[in-house]
Order: C-alpha cells, then sequence, then structure tokens
C-alpha cells in the first residue's frame, strides 16, 4: 500500500539484491495469507497494525541480534583453512600442506590481519576501504600503496595451490577466490 510498489515487491527486490539485511514488515494487513507471503518473501518479522513503539523497538532489536550474529562468528574465527593452506590467525602461521611436503610462514601481523579478513570474505570481495580502514586506521593514497605490497607478499605466500588466487576487483577491492580441487 506504499506509492507506486507494494511492501511484497520491496522485499522481492531487497532479497535479490541482498540475502542477508532484515526486512520487518509494519502493515495494516493482518489476513492469513498476507503473513505467510511476507515470511515467504524473506521477511524476519511481521509486525501488525495497531502496535506499541516499545514493541516495535524489542522486535527491531531482537532482528538485528539475529541477523548480527553470523558477523561475529566470522570475527571470533581464530583458524582457516584455504585450499591446501591452514591458517593460525593468533600464531600468524600459514602452513601448506599437499601430502608431500609442508611448508609454513610466520606472517607479519599486518600479512596476517589482511589475511583473516579475505577468510572472512572468501569467495567475496573484500572492499580496499574497510580493509585499510581496519588494519591501518585510515584509507588514503599512501595506505593504499602499502596494502597493494602486502596483497603481493600474500600471494606469493599462496602459490602453492593452483586453487587460490587473489584477485584486484576495479574500483571495489580483492577478492580472495578458492576453487574446489578437482582431485575430490
Amino acid at each position: 500500500m506504499m506509492p507506486k510498489k507494494d511492501g511484497f515487491a520491496l522485499a522481492k527486490d531487497v532479497r535479490e539484491l541482498d540475502q542477508v539485511v532484515p526486512i520487518i514488515f509494519l502493515t495494516a494487513k493482518t489476513m492469513k495469507e498476507d503473513i505467510i507471503k511476507g515470511f515467504k518473501l524473506g521477511a524476519d518479522d511481521y509486525i501488525s497494525k495497531p502496535f506499541t513503539s516499545e514493541e516495535l523497538l524489542y522486535r527491531i532489536q531482537a532482528v538485528l541480534k539475529r541477523s548480527m550474529k553470523p558477523d561475529r562468528q566470522k570475527q571470533e574465527a581464530k583458524e582457516f583453512n584455504i585450499g591446501k593452506y591452514h591458517f593460525n590467525y593468533p600464531l600468524r602461521i600459514l602452513t601448506f600442506t599437499d601430502g608431500k611436503e609442508e611448508v609454513q610462514e610466520k606472517l607479519s601481523p599486518k600479512e596476517a590481519e589482511l589475511l583473516r579478513m579475505f577468510c572472512q570474505y572468501v569467495n567475496d570481495i573484500l572492499p580496499r576501504s574497510l580493509a585499510l580502514k581496519e588494519i591501518w586506521d585510515e584509507d588514503n593514497y599512501f595506505t593504499a600503496r602499502s596494502m597493494d605490497v602486502f596483497v603481493t607478499k600474500l600471494r606469493k605466500y599462496l602459490k602453492l595451490d593452483d586453487n587460490i588466487e587473489i584477485v584486484n576487483i576495479h574500483g571495489n577491492g580483492f577478492q580472495l577466490r578458492i576453487q574446489e580441487s578437482e582431485e575430490a
């Protein structure tokens, strides 16, 4: 009942762009079919009018709490498997194992932090500005060039596994791509 587009169409459009962003329907539509349609489109909650501001606030807090959980788990992860590599973030040790040989590298603090962020965004785009702000505390030309040097170093560390690559995504950032091994 919004101008130009109803809430169902908007929810469908949002879900096509982003599967994670929370959606709460706040509506006068109270029929069972409407509620079910809302949840089928990906709603996290469905609130019918009339409602109290306090109820709305608590429902928003609950939805945000649930939706933030995966991000916290990502941040709390201490060890990562990257193709044939194992990365122990607290110890900053990257270990390559292919059954024949084992190679260990001790990473610098910035290399380890950058690799951890790549692991959190594996096969997704790691925005350059996000990494610069989190690791270097600022996003400017000099820190961007520094980051490029660290990306080059990480590419060298990860070169033993042909299924792994760090790709430049022009204008956005980088992507750590891990392809499934053909041996499996």
